[in-house]
């Protein structure tokens, strides 16, 4: 018996992802210009040396960028759009790509599609935002719902970088990630 719980005590501690920060985060839409764009850019912003992140999407168009109306909605919240690129997600389902601890889908249909093998088996949870750039109207009207569905994520992403990350495994890391979907 003593065997057997030092044996699981050992499988539970390698699955501990927290040993040292940061913990990479990378949120998933499906073509990497808004609500994964403002995800990204606010967890580097707000995560300080807790946590890295990156986004991706999983069927960008032909040279796709970010939004305009997602990289003004940052700007105008003083947070740096430096860096910011839409891409394929399979840049971070190769050998070399950095190890992502937790997998967030951001979109529907990100979230219904067959992801690529990550490596290293990272925590996974949805995190489903309404799109803003389905909005029509006035560049404000439109722009209004960028800087909207930014501070939904934003009140999201205060909540996770609150979370006490040490000794956490896998298992609980997914379990907290996907709890915090929850209204």
């Amino acid at each position: 018996m003593v065997a057997a719980s030092r044996s699981y005590k050992n499988r539970y501690d390698e699955n501990l992802i927290m040993p040292n920060p940061p913990l990479n985060i990378l949120f998933l839409c499906t073509h990497n210009s808004a609500r994964s764009i403002l995800s990204e850019a606010l967890l580097n912003a707000m995560g300080g040396e807790k946590f890295r992140a990156f986004s991706a999407g999983s069927s960008p168009r032909e040279n796709q960028q970010p939004n305009p109306f997602a990289l003004k909605a940052l700007q105008s919240a003083g947070i740096s759009i430096d860096g910011l690129s839409s891409k394929s997600w399979d840049v971070f389902a190769t050998p070399d790509a950095p190890k992502m601890d937790l997998v967030i889908t951001v979109c529907d249909n990100a979230a219904g599609e067959v992801c690529p093998f990550w490596p290293g088996h990272p925590a996974t949870a949805h995190w489903g935002y309404a799109d803003p750039s389905e909005v029509t109207g006035t560049d404000e009207e439109r722009l209004a719902a960028f800087r909207q569905t930014m501070l939904t994520i934003e009140q999201r992403l205060r909540l996770l970088v609150s979370l006490p990350l040490a000794g956490i495994n896998t298992l609980m890391l997914q379990n907290e990630a996907r709890n915090l979907s929850k209204p």
